[in-house]
Formats: structure tokens, C-alpha cells, sequence
């Protein structure tokens, strides 16, 4: 038997909901608005000025695939064109374009960052393509520089999937403060906050922030908060395009708000936790992630740890050793190019993408939330260094 069989069981990630958010969604409750209405509103600005950037503007989305498929319509992907994104990421990344009948070229990564490669990016590029969706893996920016620039002189669109970027910076600005088209974040329940599902779509593009508002709530004229808040009879709408059912509820918000407020407070006990995971792993056979440049800000979403090489056990029997010893533990990703729908409508091939498939072979994401405390870092590491010991 293990020697931490005994101790609660560790999860790989827990949310950190305080009375604050409680407090909001009581008042919610009893509020009489429970859907899309004021507190969303108030969520948008408040984004936006925690971003820091008046020329921005945020729109509320039930979640983050919503907000990609959001942009990428706003942005004009269709039948015919082709979107690049890396293979290295959740599957919502891609299927969006598939969604509006674009075609996915997937591309591999860099293998010490895991982020999209930018040469690869430029070797895919032909001319049916239309966007590039870079994801910022872990909380770790991608090279953004290199990718606008690619988009820069192929007259591309650029939407960040930045799921696990908040608040990541790159070369000192803030991730959604860039110069791309569209930047997506997730509010899903492990993320760096969360309101349960949910999502923002940030841009400084008028028409397109314009165009997904209209899109995000069934294509409608007017938004619903407004015609069922007015003073004046004002039932009258027009749909102008058949869209979706993308907006974000007020209980939802409720959370966001105060969980936005503790963001900067979340990063720090993250990178506090990183730096923890660093200094009592070092030393084992694993590649630990890497660091963000000198100067910017890693969100620390995920600590995934690969297996060096002569490592004496594999990834899959190690996650049964952690899981033993009640430690929970994923793996981020299975890479697109693994699995069916991708692999057999494009016709894909491990060795299309070496980086990834090596990564994906030899990683683990080990449990990385604000509700851990130091303890439970010793505790994985003890776990690991035992399992890695042979």
C-alpha cells in the first residue's frame, strides 16, 4: 500500500469560490434578472478595464468555444477557406472552423514552449487561408510577434485562443491586448476564474464586436435587456441573420465579477505554486515547463511535466502511481492528430507532427489551483519522486 493512501484524496483542480461571489449570486437570485442583463453588462467593462485598454471592447459569452465561433464568423470564415491553428490543444480550437465550413490545417509546435510554431504556421499558409488561431498552451504566451507578422504579410486574420492565458503578458502587454483581430478567454470551472461556464470575446474592432453581439443572442436587431428594460413599449426586433444562442447569464456574471477582482491575487499564489513544483522537482528525469521571458507574465494555467528520456517509467503506468497514492493528474493534450475525426477527414499522421507526439507521449499535468497549499506540492513530489525512483 501506498504511504499516502490514507490522505484525502488530491484533485487535479478545484475552483476558489469566496462569500464575495456567493454573495453576488444571492443577490442575483433575488434580483428578479437572472439572465443576459445588468450584471453582465457591468462583467464586460470591467474586463475591459482590467485589460486596461479603452479602445476595447468585451462581450460576455456562455463559453470560450462560443466566443471563438463568435470571431471567427465576425471575421469572415466560410466554406472554402482554411483556418491554422496547432494540433497541440482541445478540440474546440479546431471545430469552430468546421462549424462555419472552413477547413482545419493543423500544424505542430515548438517543442520547448508547446506553443504553435511560427515556421510552421508559414510553411501551411496557402491561398485559401483565411485566420490564424495560436493558443497560448498553459498559460504560456506563443510567439505572437512572429504570428502577426505571418498574418501581416498574407493578409490573414488572427484570433488568440487565449483559454488559458488570463493574465498572461507578452513582451510586457497584456494577453487581449494585442494586435490581432479577436482574442477569446475561458471562464470554464479549472481556469484562472471562472463562473462556472462561460466566456469573453475581446476586440478593438467595432464591427466586428458589433457583428458578434448580434450573432451571440439569435441574430437579433435589438438586445433583449434593452427592449425588456425600457420605459417605453419597445417589443419591436428585426433578425438580421440566423444566429446564436452564445449569452452569458447575470448568475454567471455574478461570479465573474468578483472572481476578475482576485485574478492578480490567483496569478500570484499560481506562480507561487509553479515555483514550488520547480524547486522540489529538480533533479528527477522530467522536463519541467518553461519559464515565461524576462519581464512577462506566465498565467501557470497548467504545470505539464514530461518524462525525460531515460526515465525508468512511462507516462501512462506514472498517472497510475499518482493515482495510487490519491493524487490526481490529467494529461493536456491528446493532440487533434490523434484522434478520429481529425486524423481520418485530413488524413493525419503521427509523424506529421514529431513535437507533439513526442510531448503528448512522455507528459502529465500535475495539479496546479489556488486552493492548494504547500503541502500538497511536497506531496506530489514525493509522489513523482518515489514512481520516478524505479
Amino acid at each position: 500500500m501506498s504511504s499516502s493512501s490514507a490522505e484525502p484524496f488530491l484533485a487535479f483542480a478545484l475552483p476558489d469560490i469566496g462569500e464575495a461571489e456567493i454573495a453576488e449570486v444571492v443577490d442575483t437570485l433575488r434580483s428578479g434578472w437572472v439572465t443576459t442583463g445588468p450584471k453582465a453588462r457591468r462583467f464586460e467593462a470591467a474586463f475591459t478595464e482590467f485589460l486596461g485598454d479603452p479602445s476595447l471592447q468585451s462581450i460576455a459569452v456562455n463559453s470560450a468555444t462560443a466566443g471563438l465561433h463568435l470571431a471567427l464568423e465576425a471575421v469572415g470564415v466560410g466554406p472554402g477557406d482554411e483556418v491554422i491553428t496547432t494540433t497541440h490543444t482541445f478540440t474546440a480550437t479546431a471545430e469552430v472552423a468546421r462549424y462555419l465550413g472552413a477547413d482545419v490545417k493543423l500544424v505542430d509546435i515548438d517543442p520547448a514552449t508547446l506553443n504553435i510554431d511560427p515556421a510552421a504556421v508559414e510553411a501551411a499558409v496557402t491561398p485559401r487561408t483565411k485566420c490564424i488561431i495560436p493558443v497560448h498552451y498553459g498559460g504560456l504566451a506563443a510567439d505572437m510577434m512572429a504570428i502577426l507578422d505571418i498574418a501581416r504579410r498574407h493578409g490573414l486574420k488572427v484570433v488568440e485562443d487565449a483559454a488559458h492565458a488570463l493574465p498572461t503578458t507578452y513582451r510586457g502587454a497584456l494577453v487581449g491586448t494585442l494586435q490581432s483581430d479577436a482574442t477569446v478567454f475561458s471562464f470554464y470551472a479549472n481556469k484562472a476564474i471562472t463562473t462556472g461556464e462561460g466566456g469573453m470575446l475581446v476586440t478593438r474592432d467595432g464591427a466586428l464586436a458589433e457583428r458578434a453581439r448580434v450573432m451571440r443572442l439569435h441574430g437579433m436587431s435589438r438586445d433583449a435587456f434593452d427592449r425588456f428594460t425600457a420605459k417605453v413599449p419597445s417589443w419591436y426586433y428585426e433578425i438580421v441573420a440566423p444566429g446564436f444562442k452564445y449569452n452569458l447569464t447575470d448568475i454567471a456574471a455574478a461570479l465573474g465579477l468578483h472572481q476578475l477582482a482576485r485574478a492578480d491575487a490567483f496569478q500570484r499564489r499560481r506562480v507561487e505554486l509553479a515555483a514550488a513544483y520547480r524547486s522540489a522537482l529538480s533533479g528527477l528525469p522530467l522536463v519541467l515547463p518553461p519559464e515565461p521571458l524576462p519581464g512577462d507574465r506566465h498565467a501557470w494555467h497548467l504545470y505539464a511535466v514530461r518524462l525525460s528520456d531515460d526515465a525508468r517509467i512511462g507516462r501512462d503506468a506514472l498517472i497510475e502511481r499518482l493515482y495510487a497514492d490519491g493524487i490526481g493528474c490529467s494529461v493536456h493534450y491528446i493532440p487533434l492528430h490523434r484522434h478520429p475525426y481529425w486524423r481520418e477527414r485530413y488524413g493525419l499522421r503521427d509523424e506529421d507532427f514529431p513535437h507533439s507526439q513526442h510531448a503528448f507521449e512522455r507528459m502529465l499535468s500535475l495539479p496546479l489551483y489556488t486552493r492548494m497549499g504547500d503541502a500538497d506540492v511536497a506531496r506530489v513530489a514525493a509522489s513523482l519522486t518515489r514512481a520516478l525512483a524505479g
